[in-house]
C-alpha cells in the first residue's frame, strides 16, 4: 500500500480529524441522553419527571431528516461542524450556570434542548464531510476507527464523565459537583471546535443561495421514496415498536439505581453507576454488537433474526431480579447489566442492519435517514411515560410491564419481509 494512501482526498491526513470529529459527536447526544438523567435525579426529580422531561429531548433526532437539506444547501459542512461544537460547548456551559439559579430547571431544560438541536444538525454535517473528505477506500479503512472513536466518546461521558461527578459529590455536594463536570465537559468542546476549524480539510466551497429553493422538493421527494417502499407499513410499525420495551427500560435503569432501596431501587451513588452503567454496560454493548456482526457476515440475517430478537428481549428479565432481590454485591449489579446490555447489543444488530436494508434503493441515504427519525419516535414515545408507570407501579412492577411488553417486539418482527439473502454467506 502506497504512503499517499493514508491521505484523505484534500491531502489532510484523516487520522488528523476522524477520531476527534467522531468523539466530538458522541459527547453531546450521551450528554442530553444520559447526563440528563443522572443530573436531574441527583436533584431529586421524581421518575416521571425525569422520564417525561429527557424523552423531549429526543424530538431533534425525530425531526433532523426535515433540515438536512438545509445542512446541504447552505454554508460548508465545516462550517456547521464548528458552529455546532461551539454551540454544544455554550450549552454545556448554560445548564452548569444555571443550576445554582431560582429556576434552574426551566434554564437547564432550555439549554439540553439547544444541545441535542445542535448534536442533531452535528449528525448531519458530520457524517456528511466523512463522505465528502475521504475517497472510497478511505471511507471503507476508517469505518472502523469513526466507530470506535465514537464509542470511546461514549465511554468517556456516560462513564468517566458520571464517575468524575460522583467523585466530586462527596467533596462539593451534587450542584457543585455537577457544575464543575459540565464546565469541564463544555471546556473540551470548545477546544475541538478550535482544532476541527484548522484540522478539517477544506473540499467544499458555501454554497450561498444555490439550492435554496430545493430544499422542500428534496425533503418531499425522500419522503415518496420512503412510502414507496415495498411492504411499507409492516417495515414502519417495526422501527417505531420494536425498541418499545428497551426505551422505557433505557430510560429508568439509572434512576432505579440510583434511588434509595426504601424507594425500591439499588442505592447506588453516581459514582457506581458511572462504572457499572457507563463502563461496563458499555463494554457488553460493544461485544453484543461485535457478535452480532460477526454472526451475520458469516450466516446472513434470516439464519439469526429470531436469536437477535430474543437477545435483545429475554435479558430484561435481570432488571426484574434486580428490583425483586435488590442485591448489594456489585459483582451480582454488574454482571445483570453486562448481561442486559450484551444482548441488547446483539439483538440491535438485526434491527439496524433491516433498516440499512430497507433503505437501499432510490434516495438510499435520505431514506435511512428518516428510518432513523421513526427509530427516535420510537424511543421518545415510550421514554415519556416510563417514569409515570415506575411511580405508579413501583420499580418491580415497571419492569415486569417492561417484560411483557416485549410480545410487542415479537410481534412487529414477524411482520417485517426479510431480504432473500441479506448478507453472510447465505447459508
Amino acid at each position: 500500500m502506497k504512503h499517499i494512501r493514508k491521505r484523505s482526498c484534500s491531502g489532510v491526513n484523516p487520522w488528523g480529524w476522524v477520531p476527534s470529529l467522531y468523539f466530538a459527536e458522541a459527547v453531546p447526544y450521551m450528554a442530553v441522553m444520559t447526563l440528563s438523567v443522572i443530573l436531574y435525579t441527583n436533584l431529586g426529580l421524581s421518575n416521571t419527571e425525569v422520564a417525561l422531561y429527557t424523552s423531549w429531548l429526543y424530538l431533534p433526532w425525530v425531526v433532523k431528516p426535515m433540515w438536512s437539506p438545509i445542512v446541504d444547501a447552505l454554508r460548508t459542512k465545516v462550517w456547521w461542524i464548528v458552529c455546532m461544537q461551539i454551540l454544544v460547548g455554550g450549552a454545556l456551559a448554560g445548564v452548569a450556570l444555571t443550576l445554582g439559579t431560582s429556576r434552574w430547571l426551566q434554564f437547564s431544560l432550555a439549554f439540553f434542548w439547544l444541545m441535542a438541536f445542535s448534536s442533531a444538525t452535528h449528525d448531519i454535517a458530520a457524517d456528511g464531510f466523512y463522505i465528502l473528505g475521504l475517497d472510497q477506500n478511505q471511507q471503507a479503512l476508517f469505518v472502523g476507527v469513526r466507530s470506535t472513536f465514537y464509542r470511546i466518546g461514549s465511554i468517556f461521558c456516560q462513564g468517566g464523565i458520571v464517575v468524575l461527578a460522583g467523585k466530586l459529590q462527596s467533596l462539593y455536594g451534587i450542584s457543585m459537583a455537577w457544575i464543575i463536570t459540565l464546565l469541564l465537559l463544555a471546556a473540551i468542546m470548545l477546544l475541538l471546535a478550535g482544532w476541527h476549524r484548522f484540522a478539517l480539510p477544506r473540499v467544499e466551497h458555501d454554497a450561498g443561495g444555490h439550492g435554496r429553493f430545493m430544499i422542500l422538493k428534496a425533503f418531499s421527494d425522500s419522503v415518496r421514496a420512503f412510502v414507496g417502499k415495498p411492504h411499507f407499513w409492516p417495515a414502519f410499525l417495526f422501527m417505531l415498536l420494536f425498541r418499545f420495551p428497551e426505551a422505557q427500560l433505557a430510560k429508568m435503569a439509572q434512576p432505579f439505581m440510583l434511588r434509595t432501596v426504601e424507594e425500591g431501587g439499588l442505592g447506588l451513588t453516581t459514582l457506581t453507576v458511572g462504572y457499572t452503567y457507563g463502563t461496563i454496560g458499555v463494554i457488553g454493548l460493544l461485544a453484543g454488537g461485535l457478535l452480532g456482526g460477526y454472526l451475520v457476515s458469516r450466516n446472513g440475517l434470516r439464519r439469526w433474526w429470531w436469536p437477535m430478537i430474543a437477545a435483545i428481549s429475554v435479558p430484561d428479565l435481570v432488571y426484574v431480579y434486580l428490583a425483586l432481590a435488590q442485591p448489594t454485591n456489585l459483582l451480582v449489579v454488574n454482571s445483570c447489566v453486562a448481561l442486559e446490555q450484551f444482548g441488547y447489543g446483539l439483538g440491535f444488530t438485526a434491527y439496524s442492519l433491516f433498516l440499512v436494508y430497507f433503505s437501499k434503493g432510490e434516495k438510499s441515504t435520505s431514506v435511512f435517514s428518516i428510518c432513523t427519525a421513526v427509530q427516535a419516535l420510537g424511543m421518545m414515545l415510550p421514554g415519556m411515560f416510563a417514569g409515570k408507570l415506575a411511580d405508579m407501579f413501583g420499580f418491580l412492577w415497571f419492569f415486569v410491564i417492561v417484560v411483557a411488553c416485549c410480545t410487542v417486539t415479537f410481534i412487529v418482527s414477524a411482520l417485517v419481509s426479510l431480504p432473500r439473502d441479506p448478507g453472510g454467506s447465505g447459508q
